[in-house]
């Protein structure tokens, strides 16, 4: 028996290896990692085993585990995929309430510039456009002298990827 920390770290490592796949293989749902097992996890997990021919429960007991370990460990061997993370659709701006790749993307970019400079608050990395993240997005914005929505647009993912970009450096 472990304890409740213990049973958290592994649902999210359990969640990590399920977002992992789900970038290479579309018929796995992706599922942002918090250490809860709900029911996108178990989505997730029913989704692997019927996609991987085990018994389908939505439960990660041991053969589902070690597949799931298996199938993760393979593909990090495998070559980078391209990445097309902002939404190619002429126009698209994401706003508050949305969800996906590039709010996740978007916020963890803004979470280190947060560190760097004080006028940017910190906001989570949890892939839902909430209003910490506007708040986050609306001084970055001005720093960059765009439109200060607090909305994700192309110009400003594209000022977030350059900046990113820095951070790296």
């Amino acid at each position: 028996m472990y304890s409740p920390e213990q049973e958290k770290a592994h649902i999210y490592e359990l969640q990590q290896m399920l977002y992992g796949i789900s970038l290479r293989n579309p018929a796995v749902p992706g599922v942002i990692p918090d250490g809860i097992y709900g029911e996108e996890t178990a989505a997730a997990v029913r989704a692997f085993q019927q996609y991987y021919g085990l018994r389908v429960t939505g439960e990660a007991n041991g053969a589902t585990w070690e597949k799931i370990a298996a199938v993760y460990r393979a593909m990090q061997d495998m070559s980078p995929a391209p990445l097309d993370a902002f939404p190619q659709k002429p126009g698209t701006v994401l706003q508050e309430g949305a969800h996906g790749f590039p709010v996740m993307v978007s916020q963890a970019v803004l979470l280190a510039l947060s560190e760097q400079f004080e006028n940017i608050p910190p906001c989570a990395v949890t892939g839902d456009l909430d209003a910490d993240t506007v708040r986050a997005l609306q001084p970055f914005q001005k720093l960059c002298s765009l439109p200060v929505t607090g909305k994700l647009d192309c110009a400003t993912w594209n000022m977030l990827a350059q900046a990113g970009d820095a951070l790296r450096t």
